[in-house]
This record gives C-alpha cells, sequence and structure tokens, in this order.
C-alpha cells in the first residue's frame, strides 16, 4: 500500500480505514506537509545522534538545541501545524544546528542521516521526505512498530516537556533520554527486546516529565481547587483561547486587562479556571464550546477572535480564518501568527481585532459546570474517601478519560459515564470529557459523582492519586476498586499510555480502535503483559470490570 501511496501516516486514532492515510490526511494534513515532517523527523534523527554522543563524552546540555528540538517535535504532532513554510524553516533551522553539532563531535561511520544536508528547494524536500519516511520505509513488522512506538513517545513527552520549559522548568535525565531514544531509530542491528525496554524507559520519563510540568503549573498559578466555570456567553467583545499552553493563558490576560475584552477559555483550556493565578482575572469570564473537533462549527462566523496555543487545531473555515491566530508550534497557511520576541508575545493583533469584531450582542442564561479536582484537591479528602469506600457508600471508581475525537464509536464513553453505578465516582481527564462533563451526575457519600482532573497535560494528577489511595489502603495499585477507560487520538496520549504500563497499570480498556502502528506480535505482548482490553459495549464492559472487584 506504501508503494502506491501519496503519504503514508497512522500516527492518529482516526487513520483512513483504521489502517493509513496514504492521499491525504484524516487530520486535514496533506501529503507534501506529510512528506515535510518526516524529514524533520530524520533531521531530528542526526541532531540527536551527535548530541547523544557529545553526551555520552562528557558534554552539557544546551538549552537552545533543546528548546529548538522539543518545539520541532512537537510541530509533528497531529493537529498542530499545517503550514509547509514554518517546517521548512524548521528543517532549515535543523541543518545549521545539526552542522555546529557535526563540527562538535567530528564523528565517524555514523548513519546517513547524520551527513544528510537538505536541499533548499522545497520540491525537492518533499521528495527527499518521501525517501526517508514511512512511506519507503521496508523494515520489519516488528522492529518498525515499536520504532514508531517510541517516536510517537517521544513526540507527546516533547509536548509536556515544552510546555513546562516555558515556565522555566528543566529537567537534565527528560531532554537527555530524547536524544539518546531517538538516536537509537538510526540503529539498524536494534532488537525488538531493546526497543521494548526503550519504549518502558520513555513511560518512566514521561511520568518524570509530566510531574515536572505539575510542578512548573502548580509553582506559577497555585494548585488547582474545586471551582465553577461559567459556560454561557456574555455580552461583549471576546478572545476565546484554545489549546493547551497557560502561559499564553496568562500572557493574554495580563494585556487584556482593562481593555473590555473578555477571555473564554476552550477545549482542553477549561481546566485553567481551577488554577488561582488564573482566575483571579475578572475577565476569564468562562468556557465557550466543547471539545476540538467541534470547532468548525463553534467558530463559524463567530464575533471574535480565536487563539490558537497548541492542537488542536482544525484546519479553519473562511467564515472565521480572519479571525484566527495562531502561537507557538501550530501553524495553518494563511492565518495570523504570532511570534515570540525576546522571550515576549505580543497579542495586540488579537485584541485589536477583538474590539473590531464587537463580540456578542446579549448575555445567555447563566449555566455552570465544576473543574479543579486536581491531585492537592483530591488527596485533602483522601480520609473521607478512604471511609466511604470503607463503609460501602463508595463501591468503585473509574478514570474515563483521554482524547476525544470525530471517529464514530467514541459515544461508548457517554453511555459507560452515564451507566456507572450511582454509588461510584467518575474522574475524568483531558477533552474526552467533553462527552460528558456537562450532564448532571449528582453525588455520593458528600462527593460529586464526576470530578474532572484536568486537562491531559494533568494526567500525572490521576497517577499521584491512584498511588496515594492504594498506599493508604495499603494494596497494589492494581488492587484498588479503579479502572481506567481511556479514548485516544494522538501522540500526547501513547506517552501516556506508555507511562502507565511502565508504572505497572493492568486491565485498562483502551478504545475506541487499537493503534494500526501496532503489530499483531507487539500487541499480543501488550495484552498478556499488562491486559489491555479493547472497548466493546457500555454494558458488557462495565459487568465485566464489576463482578471481577467483587
Amino acid at each position: 500500500m506504501a508503494l502506491q501511496a501519496e503519504m503514508f501516516c497512522y500516527q492518529c486514532e482516526q487513520v483512513a480505514g483504521g489502517k493509513a492515510c496514504t492521499k491525504v490526511g484524516v487530520c486535514g494534513k496533506d501529503s507534501r506537509v506529510a512528506s515535510l515532517q518526516d524529514l524533520l523527523i530524520y533531521q531530528l534523527k542526526g541532531i540527536a545522534y551527535l548530541e547523544n554522543e557529545y553526551l555520552e563524552k562528557g558534554g552539557e546540555l544546551d538549552d537552545e538545541l533543546v528548546d529548538f528540538f522539543t518545539e520541532a517535535l512537537f510541530s509533528t504532532l497531529t493537529n498542530v501545524n499545517f503550514d509547509e513554510e514554518r517546517f521548512v524553516k524548521y528543517i532549515l533551522k535543523a541543518d545549521e544546528l545539526k552542522e555546529e553539532m557535526r563540527k562538535l563531535v567530528k564523528p565517524e561511520g555514523v548513519p546517513p542521516a547524520v551527513n544528510y544536508r537538505p536541499p533548499e528547494d522545497v520540491e525537492k524536500m518533499i521528495v527527499d521526505g518521501k525517501m526517508v519516511g514511512l512511506i519507503s520505509d521496508r523494515t520489519d513488522e516488528d522492529i518498525k512498530s515499536l520504532r514508531e512506538l517510541l517516536i510517537y513517545g517521544l513526540k507527546g513527552m516533547a509536548a509536556y516537556a515544552y510546555h513546562a520549559r516555558r515556565l522555566g522548568y528543566k529537567d537534565g535525565e527528560v531532554d537527555s533520554f530524547f536524544f539518546k531514544a531517538l538516536a537509537e531509530t538510526l540503529r539498524k542491528d536494534i532488537t525488538v527486546e531493546e526497543l521494548f525496554e526503550l519504549n518502558v524507559e520513555l513511560g518512566r520519563k514521561n511520568y518524570r516529565c509530566m510531574e515536572l510540568l505539575d510542578k512548573a503549573h502548580t509553582e506559577t498559578f497555585g494548585h488547582p481547587s474545586p471551582t465553577e466555570v461559567t459556560i454561557t456567553k456574555k455580552r461583549g467583545p471576546f478572545i476565546v483561547v484554545s489549546g493547551h499552553d497557560l502561559k499564553d493563558l496568562k500572557d493574554l490576560l495580563e494585556q487584556t486587562e482593562g481593555k473590555g475584552v473578555n477571555v473564554y477559555t476552550h477545549g482542553e483550556m477549561l481546566p485553567a479556571h481551577g488554577y488561582p493565578g488564573l482566575r483571579k482575572y475578572e475577565h476569564l469570564v468562562g468556557n465557550y464550546g466543547g471539545a476540538w473537533q467541534d470547532q468548525q462549527k463553534e467558530f463559524d462566523n463567530i464575533p471574535g477572535c480565536v487563539l490558537m496555543t497548541t492542537n488542536c487545531l482544525q484546519p479553519p473555515l473562511e467564515s472565521y480564518r480572519d479571525r484566527l491566530f495562531t502561537t507557538g508550534p501550530v501553524g495553518f497557511k494563511g492565518v495570523a501568527h504570532i511570534e515570540e520576541v525576546n522571550g515576549r508575545k505580543d497579542f495586540t493583533p488579537v485584541i485589536k481585532k477583538a474590539l473590531e469584531l464587537g463580540g456578542w450582542e446579549e448575555d445567555e442564561p447563566e449555566r455552570k459546570i465544576t473543574v479543579g479536582f486536581g491531585h492537592n484537591a483530591i488527596l485533602g479528602l483522601a480520609g473521607e474517601i478512604l471511609d466511604a469506600v470503607r463503609d460501602g457508600k463508595v463501591r468503585h471508581f473509574f478514570l474515563i478519560g483521554g482524547c476525544d475525537g470525530a471517529k464514530p464509536g467514541r459515544n461508548y464513553y457517554t453511555e459507560f459515564a452515564l451507566k456507572t453505578p450511582k454509588d461510584t465516582i467518575v474522574l475524568t481527564l483531558a477533552c474526552g470529557k467533553y462527552r460528558f462533563n456537562k450532564l448532571d451526575f449528582g453525588r455520593v457519600a458528600n462527593f460529586p459523582r464526576l470530578l474532572d482532573v484536568g486537562q491531559c497535560n494533568d494526567a500525572y494528577s490521576a497517577i499521584l492519586v491512584a498511588f496515594e489511595l492504594a498506599k493508604a489502603f495499603g494494596v497494589d495499585v492494581n488492587e484498588l476498586p479503579l479502572t481506567l477507560v481511556l479514548s485516544w487520538f494522538e501522540q500526547k496520549a501513547v506517552a501516556i499510555l506508555l507511562t502507565l504500563l511502565a508504572l505497572g497499570f493492568k486491565n485498562m480498556y483502551l478504545g475506541p480502535s487499537l493503534p494500526a502502528f501496532l503489530s499483531p506480535n507487539v500487541l499480543q505482548v501488550l495484552v498478556e503483559r499488562f491486559g489491555i482490553k479493547q472497548i466493546s459495549n457500555p454494558e458488557h464492559d462495565l459487568k465485566e470490570i464489576l463482578s471481577s472487584k467483587v
């Protein structure tokens, strides 16, 4: 199939036919951008090889290099960057950095990626991208499966590291592993066992990376606490902020203060309201819309501006392209981009456009939901939670969360959540929660039955809560009355899955479909070692879960 294809990409859950996108990405990425992304990854492999050699010889990490490396990796995630001009710039910048490293390391007998020099002509770059991407790859199926699993996990971890670094938080072990792991993907003699162990190591490093990001967020903005968020419109000019970057939101709030512009979160920005350092701004008035896949409908002819800080971006409709702005690793041809200059982003163009558009003309009747159940808030209730379980008031906990998407089959998560017994508690995180987070689940034993833990970036919170509760109960985490029911879509979810496996979590339910890049043999190993189950239907899965926990 790859030989006859214009592109070959199977890194996300929504791949065409459940196998691969071969003409255009389901995400909207065209074959030209796909080829440039492949060439950028090839360039990053060459840098990784040289930097890993340098570090092994006692060299020190260079912040500029790590900043570029993590952003460039991040830019290749699903629904981040669709702009081929931006990828050309990344590729050429990577070449500059690689040449600097070559002079420093002076390697011999290196893989071709180290010596590769990209042409300046974009058409030739696109041809080269096809030569080094999956479209031309004839590697053994299991080796390729584990190698791509590793690369996608690194992309996901790069997103978390990027956010932490923007707030000034860094970790040498995490940064070094990027180079070590990506360099290993160039080895022709690498074994299945070595790749499997690298993926497990990535899971451990990603947990450390997510812990670092949690520290960056909580030390910068305070610990999230339960907070009511308005989900209805208010009259006046406005800016909707989507993505995940809390620093961008903070900077925008500072620059809009006192200017008569309301700010709304969207998508994965919803949990921002739980942080005291962000909710203190009175013009952060609420949350607009739902998950990323509904943005074309929600932004259609919107009388305000949208600032997209990270994934997940959909190709914008003409009806709002003139009022959409991107920043950071995000990009789309013809869409205004806010660059960072000397450590600062000037959002004046966004603010001016919002004032020009005028905003909504009247208020809607107010509705609210509650967010802010991070690990600090939940563990503050640990004693009450333990008593409720021991007294039989709370029978089971479900973590129902992950990425949302447009592919059929995701209604499973809504139905599953609604069918959970009244004496159970549902934890949720990431944009998968939009399937049911505006529904009334009531209360149990003085707790809300639905607890919103936060972004996908906050998966660390959920893991920490599980470990702390297991410690309090004196049991292994897999003996808790807890089941993980996860939806996945892109590469950050891959990194989180590898973390859960590396930390020993078993018997997770995963869907809507299993990754196309997992070979049958690799999938079988994951099923046998970790008990991964693909979701079936809510009634069957609930019965199986609850009967096994009696």
